[in-house]
């Protein structure tokens, strides 16, 4: 395993984790542009133009875009956060290549107006569906409740009214600024041949621009104690989500985070799952953390039958006053080390796995570590780091929104 980096004359980023024993490519280019970056006039554009990416380019049809992925037998997709967006594929070695020229010709799309006005239904559609979906709704409005103004409160989808009025020139505009080459690193990981890959993409990226746009970070005052109920009568159960601050990317307190996170919130063998699974008092309930270049968040959710709902919410709080008074014990950290060290490895086995890390903590951090770095920094953790992290960053002061049947928690 070799780390490899590389920047080009336009200030295109090329980071690598090279494996040659490995039997698939994994390439993607991550951009800095998200629901963060954008403004009231163009909420939802940073998802939007991911959608557009597959509508064709100049030399290409979105027909040929889709045709050529499957000829190569790629697993391909994209995905927008508050922070990024990403296109990605996952191919045999000797596709690398084909898989490149085909995702750099993706990121300069043609983005008509007739394509735009077509898919701009497609996504009122979407904002549409998950609206009906109250475990969507609960977590938009839970975040936009604790955030408020800060960026990291907006929408990923923007509304229906936000992209009903937005313009084909206001994508356009949005993406010469922020699909520059300064602000997007090509990621890659497997058998790559790191060579062959940056001379084939100083061919293909030559001509984007390389504007450097600024990204707006801010410290922010989060809404904390607020609580919000969504009546939605056609709901069968009762959803709530709890969101309290917690460690930032950059802060080394992440790690502490999600033992915590693991302790009290994982999907089997925690205290929330002993608390209301296992004893069929909930359908769900977990916590888990969340991390972001200014902010971090610890997130709770549960669903359960609406009169069990405040009952259940009292256990949870109940649960997170006990561990703030009296922390973590050794088993319970040691159980969590376990976990967390298995999900990592597990996770990295595959080429595609290994590149979400390899780009994301490039674009955070503009960091490289290995898997053994991430399980060493796990089993450094002691349950007086975990205190710390609650002490900081208390679990029971928290912004609730609940979605579901009832008038009132």
């Amino acid at each position: 395993m070799k780390f490899r980096s590389q920047q080009l004359a336009n200030g295109l980023e090329i980071v690598a984790e090279c494996d040659d024993q490995a039997h698939s490519t994994a390439l993607g280019f991550f951009v800095k542009a998200g629901s963060r970056d954008e403004d009231d006039t163009v909420a939802g554009v940073s998802h939007f133009l991911e959608h557009m990416m597959f509508k064709g380019t100049p030399t290409r049809s979105a027909d040929d875009v889709n045709r050529e992925f499957d000829e190569m037998g790629a697993h391909y997709n994209a995905y927008t956060t508050e922070e990024n967006t990403v296109y990605y594929a996952a191919v045999l070695p000797e596709q690398q290549a084909a898989a490149l020229e085909l995702l750099a010709d993706m990121l300069r799309p043609s983005l008509r107006a007739d394509d735009f006005d077509m898919e701009k239904k497609v996504i009122i559609e979407e904002i549409g569906m998950y609206e009906d979906q109250p475990p969507y709704c609960a977590d938009e409005q839970c975040k936009a409740d604790h955030f408020g103004s800060h960026p990291l409160g907006r929408s990923v989808l923007g509304t229906e009214q936000s992209i009903t009025e937005l313009t084909v020139e206001q994508m356009r505009n949005y993406f010469e600024r922020q699909y520059s080459a300064r602000n997007i690193v090509l990621a890659a990981a497997g058998h790559v041949d790191f060579e062959a890959l940056v001379a084939q993409t100083e061919r293909a990226t030559a001509h984007w621009n390389d504007v450097t746009p600024q990204r707006q970070t801010e410290s922010y005052r989060t809404t904390r104690g607020a609580c919000r109920t969504m009546n939605k009568s056609s709901s069968t159960q009762q959803y709530v989500l709890l969101l309290s601050d917690g460690p930032a990317a950059d802060d080394d307190a992440r790690y502490a985070a999600k033992i915590l996170a693991t302790v009290l919130g994982d999907d089997q063998g925690s205290r929330l799952y002993w608390e209301l699974v296992d004893p069929g008092l909930a359908e769900h309930c977990s916590l888990s953390h969340y991390d972001y270049l200014d902010a971090g968040l610890m997130m709770t959710y549960l669903s359960c039958p609406p009169e069990s709902a405040a009952d259940n919410l009292r256990r949870v709080q109940a649960v997170y006053a006990a561990v703030e008074a009296s922390g973590i014990d050794d088993a319970e950290l040691a159980r969590a080390k376990s976990k967390i060290s298995s999900r990592v490895v597990l996770s990295s086995e595959r080429p595609r796995g290994r590149l979400f890390t390899l780009g994301g903590n490039w674009l955070q951090r503009r960091e490289y570590r290995t898997v053994r770095d991430d399980i060493d920094a796990v089993a450094a953790i002691t349950a007086d780091d975990v205190a710390d992290v609650l002490r900081r960053f208390p679990l029971t002061t928290s912004t609730i929104v609940t979605v579901g049947p009832l008038e009132s928690l």
